[in-house]
């Protein structure tokens, strides 16, 4: 079984939780929206990475954790042009040890989405 994690980020439109949590394991997906209006953030790559990885860490705080939890990130680029600039803004987010991470060029079903990313963290016991 497992819990929907209320994040304070807005929630989508389609039928699914964005993030949730099952014991120390939290599951979380994000693209570039405003947390708050729920809006698709327009731009470069650049700028939608880096509201899905503040996306993220808003909503692991709100699970109890960090971005120092995660331990697999799955990254779906509408472009594989745009590999670099979002390891760009990773590097930003992420240290090394790096979570183990998949990057698949996709189809996204939402115009204007150039990523979208699926977390998985594994909290501390005491989370």
């Amino acid at each position: 079984m497992f819990e929907k994690v209320e994040t304070g980020i807005a929630a989508s439109k389609a039928p699914l939780s964005a993030t949730v949590k099952s014991g120390p394991i939290v599951r979380s997906a994000h693209i570039a929206k405003n947390p708050t209006t729920g809006e698709l953030i327009t731009g470069d790559i650049e700028t939608q990475a880096r509201q899905v990885f503040l996306n993220l860490q808003q909503a692991l705080e709100a699970a109890g954790g960090t971005l120092a939890d995660v331990v697999q990130i799955q990254a779906y680029l509408t472009d594989k042009a745009d590999a670099a600039g979002m390891n760009r803004v990773y590097r930003q987010f992420f240290s090394a040890p790096y979570p183990v991470r998949a990057t698949v060029v996709v189809d996204l079903l939402s115009d204007g989405i150039r990523l979208e990313v699926l977390a998985t963290a594994v909290l501390s016991t005491s989370a």
